[in-house]
């Protein structure tokens, strides 16, 4: 039997949601089923039981406790060997997408990054989109090539997970290796808001708001969706808002179950960033507005009468 290995990411005592996709994406594959993660995942490990997890590796290494792709890498190459995986999967965030690359170049590994879908008959096959979602790659990869793959979130259907696996921690020991780089602090962002790659609801705003304390309207309009506050790279770039709100192609790809974009025209760097949503709502007073070719339902109207008639709305539902 093969042997998939899948990175836990763990908050609060509960495994993210890009994490239980991953695991879902696996339920019916008829692989056998490990997992990995950083000390904070050891909280979660009788949650794993429920997924048919054989074996859990993790490290309490000081070297772990803030983000460093050298010495994350160094424990997750270790758990990729120990494990002999055939198949190693990933949510694709920031950290997934510095780490994996390093990993794949050690093990000469087939990578593939944003995966969209997955399929375990006659071999492994995924699609991925290209060209800003203009159009998509189907792939098989050989049966005796170690493969690593990042999975887009908000993709696949989280499973409710029913199974008995026994669960067992390994603890693997790491060496204080001296890298290139240092993590000298961490600060923390102020937002209580899922991060753009694993909220199921986002609304976006772009340059129509004409000036930052505008974005109040957005924060508004999220407040009764449950949903995070997004932006395009030009406000961005005007200071705004910070590079985290940043939806596109140098900011975050999302595939959220609702986007709604205020304000924002529809450049191909935007859509790029934005284009997997499920369903895409575009409020623009400009009709021929590039957004409005990919919307699903397009609102030809100054955002500023229109998002406080949807606010007014929502609040009212509640």
């Amino acid at each position: 039997m093969k042997t998939a290995l899948v990175f836990i990411e763990a908050k609060d005592n509960e495994i993210k949601k890009g994490s239980l996709e991953c695991l879902s994406a696996l339920t019916g594959s008829g692989w056998a089923l490990q997992t990995c993660g950083l000390k904070e995942t050891l909280s979660v490990v009788e949650q794993l039981k429920k997924w048919n997890v054989q074996k859990h590796y993790s490290s309490d290494h000081s070297s772990l406790d803030s983000f460093n792709p050298e010495t994350h890498l160094q424990f997750i190459d270790q758990a990729f060997q120990d494990s002999a995986a055939d198949l190693f999967l990933a949510s694709s965030n920031t950290h997934c997408r510095d780490i994996f690359p390093r990993l794949a170049v050690r093990h000469d590994a087939a990578y593939m990054n944003d995966v969209t879908e997955i399929t375990f008959k006659d071999g492994v096959t995924v699609k991925r989109p290209l060209y800003a979602g203009k159009c998509s790659a189907q792939v098989t990869f050989s049966d005796d090539s170690k493969k690593i793959l990042l999975l887009r979130p908000n993709q696949v259907m989280v499973l409710d997970a029913k199974g008995a696996g026994a669960g067992d921690t390994v603890s693997i020991a790491l060496n204080d290796v001296p890298g290139k780089s240092k993590t000298v602090s961490v600060q923390e962002g102020e937002s209580e808001k899922l991060d753009l790659t694993e909220a199921s609801i986002i609304v976006s705003g772009g340059r129509g708001l004409k000036e930052a304390e505008n974005f109040k309207l957005l924060e508004d309009l999220a407040a009764p969706l449950g949903a995070t506050v997004g932006a395009s790279r030009a406000v961005v770039d005007l200071g705004w808002v910070p590079h985290s709100q940043q939806v596109g192609q140098t900011g975050k790809t999302v595939a959220p179950v609702l986007y709604i974009a205020a304000g924002i025209s529809g450049a191909i760097q935007h859509l790029a960033g934005m284009s997997g949503s499920k369903t895409i709502v575009a409020i623009n007073k400009d009709d021929k507005a590039p957004i409005f070719q990919k919307a699903t339902y397009g609102i030809v109207g100054d955002l500023f009468e229109v998002v406080p008639l949807l606010t007014e709305k929502l609040q009212s539902l509640k």
